[in-house]
């Protein structure tokens, strides 16, 4: 019988790739409630719906500007974070591992930020611009949109790019989830017509990896030359190069983006937030992005 610590191991997928904040706190706490609810058989799937419902709920408190709704939000929003880690630790430990989950979990923080995003305009809506007599109004909006479907979801989907690259050369095929836009397309292209669900899964995340290739042209270059002539020594530097990056494509991904709406909501200021992701996170992802590319291209001309 596997400890508590050993379990909790196993359900990491590789010590390079994980935050401390998810190592010491979300995902014991995700493991926890794992444990507890596969007791009671309950699918992963049900708790990825599940933090749907908290992720909205979290949005919809943050329009709120009194203490006690963003305090709930905060909390809505984290126990939304524990069910996505508890989900993922329990479909790798049991092998509970379905299409349909796969498509929730990608969903489930898609609609938790929209939600937030939206909650965050309507919070501003009739909120004057710091230092004016202007309403936020469509500006807010503007500004939101902008955030989130502009910068938030290109830095997001890029970090979980150069994670999965980072996880092949580390642990191969089996311990990640690099995927090419050829694969998935061909898939979608071979699944019956009336398999409508499984269509809509494959098309879309085809689109999703041509995008992140589209975007790591020296990779893509790289990456082709390597399965050519694979080498260990290329492999270390690959590795080695792209160590230091993790440490962004976890800033770029779920928990820096709570940290600063816990705290921007709190202090009576959500608008700093969507400002965040304009520079600050959008410099993080110029600069993870460049070196990375830059190194793919130094291993190349080797």
């Amino acid at each position: 019988m596997a400890t508590f610590k050993e379990l909790l191991k196993l359900s990491f997928k590789s010590e390079d790739t994980e935050e401390w904040l998810d190592v010491h706190f979300t995902r014991p706490i995700g493991l926890a409630f794992a444990l507890l609810w596969n007791k009671f058989d309950i699918h992963p799937n049900v708790i990825t719906i599940l933090s749907i419902f908290l992720g909205v709920a979290a949005g919809w408190m943050f329009q709120y500007t009194d203490l006690w709704s963003n305090v709930c939000g905060v909390l809505l929003l984290m126990f939304a974070n524990f069910c996505d880690s508890t989900d993922g630790q329990m479909a790798r430990i049991t092998g509970k591992k379905t299409l349909i989950g796969r498509m929730l979990d990608g969903f489930a923080g898609d609609v938790w930020f929209v939600a937030i995003y939206l909650g965050i305009v309507v919070r501003l809506w009739h909120q004057n611009v710091p230092f004016t007599d202007y309403q936020w109004g469509l500006a807010g909006l503007v500004l939101c949109a902008l955030a989130g479907f502009g910068f938030h979801s290109k830095q997001s989907s890029l970090a979980d790019y150069y994670r999965q690259i980072h996880l092949f050369f580390l642990l191969g095929k089996e311990g990640s989830e690099l995927d090419n836009y050829q694969q998935q397309r061909q898939i979608y292209e071979n699944l019956p017509k009336g398999e409508l669900l499984a269509r809509t899964f494959y098309y879309n995340y085809a689109n999703y990896c041509k995008s992140q290739e589209q975007r790591t042209p020296h990779f893509q270059r790289f990456f082709a030359q390597w399965k050519q002539q694979p080498s260990e020594t290329v492999r270390q530097q690959l590795l080695a190069g792209s160590r230091p990056l993790m440490k962004y494509t976890n800033l770029l991904t779920f928990n820096s983006r709570a940290i600063t709406i816990y705290v921007t909501c709190l202090l009576g200021c959500p608008w700093v937030y969507p400002l965040v992701e304009l520079t600050v996170f959008q410099a993080m992802y110029v600069y993870m992005h460049r070196t990375h590319e830059q190194l793919c291209a130094s291993l190349t001309e080797k």
